[in-house]
């Protein structure tokens, strides 16, 4: 009878469990350049990317905290912006707000034709700092390489795509 009870009191614990929704990691935002323009207060990254190969498909750029943990895992990004790409002169811009100043890392993918895979051989992506990357590292330095600190104003950087 206490073995039933207690099998009963487990099951309604797992039930519990999987009846609250998983907390989401990160947040798709839009592209608003406001949060990075003269009057911003931040924290937040304006991020110049450059080198778009073609002026097709979507580009996504995500944040990540600066951890070994959260660094390109699935689903530990901050804030996503995902939009169509339309380069001027090769490059566009970007304003990821961050939620303090601190140390972060960004990524960037362009997806040429817009199905939302990764086709190695046609897509370009890039990182933070940019480090170098290859195929011996599948294209995804270390956070080490890719760090950088926001403060607590509007921090620029840029990010040159890379293309196999």
């Amino acid at each position: 009878m206490v073995m039933l009870k207690v099998a009963m009191g487990f099951m309604s614990a797992v039930a519990l469990v999987a009846s609250v929704p998983a907390m989401a990691h990160g947040q798709e935002i839009p592209n608003d350049m406001d949060r990075c323009g003269p009057q911003a207060k931040g924290p937040a990254v304006l991020v110049d990317v450059r080198g778009f190969a073609a002026a097709t498909g979507k580009v996504r750029i995500q944040s990540y905290p600066a951890t070994r943990a959260a660094w390109l895992a699935k689903g530990e990004w901050l804030n996503r912006i995902e939009t169509s790409v339309r380069p001027t002169d090769g490059a566009m811009r970007f304003c990821m707000p961050v939620p303090q100043p601190g140390r972060y890392g960004i990524a960037v993918r362009h997806d040429r034709d817009g199905n939302g895979k990764t086709d190695i051989s046609r897509d370009g992506g890039g990182f933070s700092n940019n480090p170098s990357i290859s195929i011996f590292n599948l294209g995804k330095p270390g956070v080490e390489k890719a760090a950088f600190y926001a403060g607590p104003g509007v921090t620029k950087i840029t990010i040159n795509l890379k293309y196999m």
